[in-house]
């Protein structure tokens, strides 16, 4: 769809350059639709403030924005999508309650090497609404349970599809490096004609002769790429070769840093990737640790404070001698360890949040640890072991299932966005 002529009726050159804090009479004036979706809308208001916010992260990472047609022309596709997935979450029900999304706002406060009230008013300080961030984050949990639910289905993983990847030549480049790919993908109907292709593949030549002579791959993405991830100038982030869409793989493992592909057509597109990094992950061999924990958990009927006086209670009670697998029984609302006494198994410290994997390492065999907060609620745990492991053949094997369903993962969630997209009622209206 183009979405041009938006720009010259709405004068967004002269929207993105507003200040955010205009006047609500001002404001009130950009309260207009400017698309129909289905059974919903999509209003100038959100253009503006997502026009405004990939402008400010653009500055922020060094990216030069593409003019301002194209900005909008992705952003307007960026909202269409996101508005048809809201709209299935709430015909299925997919919902985020308000326990779940305060442990992720906590865990992005934490992440961000913030108290939660630091961060609350470092958003206050920067412009920005508290509550209109959970919000934010509550629909992105939302599409994401969404994504999950409706690709997952869509997957299936056979014996001989694990073999097939364990016995690739690959295989070790598989486990062992991590890639940043960038993506441009063009994007043509279903039953273009074998013309129309053509013709794409010449454009997409003509593209990847101008990013072998220098153009910039994040501009040119942002300008040209129909895929999802073309705000971010293409930019896949950091994957293990099994992990990238089938179609790439081969092409990546062949590819010196900053290489461009020759075009990659697959049914109705076209790709060009570009090798921007390349890292040794190291995963040959694990660091494992042992260890059981016990969980209590704020409520409706219990306060954080309460929580943490029980587990208190109970960290008094393992030092005095008490069996921690019988009192993680009695007390732990883990309910996925607590009826194995707390028994995490052998784990990595990428399995758990940072505080966990942190008290995890500093805790000796056989100690245990202070009591110590995370979003799930208070801890306490105790190391029974630590080992390195070698990666037996089942956990070879697993690893290859969950890259398999990784890759696969990524390339269902394209297809089956591009099919939402041509199933949906979609009207610009101005």
């Amino acid at each position: 769809m183009n979405y041009r002529n938006v720009i010259g009726i709405l004068s967004l050159s002269m929207l993105a350059i507003a200040p955010v804090n205009m006047t609500f009479a001002a404001y009130e004036k950009l309260e207009a639709i400017v698309a129909v979706v289905d059974d919903d809308v999509v209003l100038v208001s959100e253009l503006v403030d997502r026009l405004q916010a990939v402008r400010k992260s653009m500055t922020a990472n060094g990216v030069a924005p593409p003019p301002n047609d194209i900005l909008v022309s992705q952003i307007m596709e960026r909202l269409i999508i996101e508005n048809i997935q809201k709209q299935e979450a709430k015909r299925r029900g997919v919902t985020i309650d308000d326990e779940t999304l305060t442990r992720a706002v906590a865990q992005f406060a934490q992440n961000n090497n913030m108290t939660l009230q630091d961060f609350q008013e470092q958003l206050v300080k920067d412009g920005n609404s508290f509550r209109q961030f959970r919000e934010d984050i509550r629909a992105e949990m939302v599409i994401s349970r969404l994504q999950r639910a409706m690709i997952n289905r869509r997957i299936s993983i056979s014996d001989q599809d694990v073999q097939g990847l364990l016995n690739s030549p690959f295989y070790k480049q598989l486990f062992s490096d991590e890639y940043r790919v960038g993506h441009i993908m063009i994007s043509l109907d279903d039953e273009a004609s074998s013309e129309i292709v053509k013709q794409a593949v010449a454009s997409a030549n003509e593209m990847v002769a101008d990013l072998r002579g220098g153009e910039d791959f994040a501009q040119t993405a942002i300008a040209r790429s129909s895929a999802s991830s073309a705000l971010e100038g293409g930019d896949l982030g950091w994957r293990k070769a099994g992990e990238l869409p089938t179609l790439f793989t081969e092409a990546v493992l062949d590819m010196q840093l900053g290489d461009v592909s020759d075009p990659i057509v697959s049914g109705s597109t076209v790709h060009v990737i570009k090798l921007l990094e390349q890292r040794g992950a190291g995963t040959e061999r694990l660091d494992q640790t042992k260890v059981r924990h016990i969980l209590l958990r704020p409520s409706e009927i219990r306060t954080l404070q309460e929580a943490e006086a029980i587990v208190n209670d109970v960290s008094i009670k393992l030092v005095e001698g008490g069996d921690f697998a019988t009192l993680a029984k009695e007390y732990s609302e883990d309910p996925g360890s607590a009826l194995n006494g707390g028994d995490l198994g052998w784990a990595t410290p990428d399995q758990f949040v940072s505080i966990f994997a942190q008290v995890m390492d500093a805790t000796a065999i056989g100690d245990i640890s202070e009591p110590f907060e995370s979003q799930y609620g208070w801890h306490v745990l105790t190391v029974e072991g630590r080992r390195e492991e070698d990666m037996s053949e089942d956990a070879r094997r697993n690893m290859a299932v969950d890259l398999l369903h990784r890759r696969r993962f990524e390339e269902e969630r394209q297809e089956w966005l591009k099919e939402i997209r041509d199933e949906a009622f979609v009207e610009v209206r101005l």
